[in-house]
């Protein structure tokens, strides 16, 4: 494990592995780096892999107040520390977190983004809106496994499948990072697409979603792909959001001109 520090003195820690052009992974909600731990171990193959836990999670600080911008700041800070600038993956919620770095001028290289999870219609931007503040007001009262519970129900968990895990070792670990969930909702605000923003993106880009997906994730990697302006989109076969390690990896790999293999 490494650790540097982020432009407010906050400690980001970060697992690196791999030889090769850099690339730095950017976790969605309710994760840490040792969820992504696999697909940082199939990038290796290909790449350098910086694979680090975003503030507030796992060994990396927390300095408050949060602001978006601070979370850009850690990811120019792991620029840095890969050599001046970086390839960068993102997934989910971190996807719109990785644009929004390469659209203020974080240095990168290529930009990936599975899976952003915007909301295309006024009803699903009421939803989107409607859940901020609840989980907010939920994390007000440290209510975290009611907090950690609402992100299940709007990522279409069914309510019997949530309240079975609440004792599960799975949710506990959930615990630990419900708090961030908030650090997401500021990062997708209402969840419109930031189309002002995505356009401001230089670096090629490309968005990826899963045939098996709910329809809308797959419409909205294409619709996001349309704003930016060196941008490709593409649908991996037999893959939802959690999509394999073995088949995104090569997919990455290529659109990064990455031929190391060990």
């Amino acid at each position: 494990m490494h650790k540097i520090e982020s432009a407010d003195g906050t400690v980001i820690a970060f697992d690196q592995i791999g030889s090769g052009p850099p690339l730095i992974i950017v976790a969605g909600a309710s994760c840490d780096r040792s969820v992504d731990a696999a697909l940082a171990d199939e990038l290796a193959r290909h790449m350098t892999v910086l694979n680090y836990d975003r503030r507030g999670r796992g060994d990396s600080g927390d300095t408050q107040p949060y602001a978006v911008a601070r979370e850009i700041d850690d990811i120019r800070a792991l620029t840095d520390a890969a050599g001046g600038s970086a390839s960068l993956l993102g997934l989910s919620s971190g996807a719109v977190l990785a644009a929004r770095a390469a659209a203020d001028g974080v240095p990168v290289d290529r930009l990936i983004m599975w899976e952003p999870p915007f909301s295309l219609d006024d009803e699903a931007r009421r939803r989107t809106s409607e859940y901020a503040a609840r989980l907010g007001g939920l994390l007000a009262e440290n209510r975290r496994g009611d907090a950690l519970a609402l992100f299940m129900s709007l990522v279409g968990m069914p309510e019997e499948v949530i309240e079975g895990m609440r004792h599960s070792p799975h949710f506990q670990q959930g615990l630990a990072l419900a708090h961030t969930l908030a650090y997401d909702a500021a990062v997708m605000g209402d969840g419109s697409i930031p189309e002002d923003t995505l356009t401001r993106i230089q670096a090629p880009t490309l968005l990826l979603a899963g045939s098996r997906s709910p329809a809308f994730l797959c419409a909205a990697a294409e619709r996001a792909a349309a704003a930016i302006p060196d941008a490709r989109q593409a649908v991996l076969a037999d893959q939802d959001h959690n999509v394999a390690p073995d088949v995104i990896a090569p997919v990455v790999a290529r659109f990064t001109g990455t031929t190391h293999d060990v």
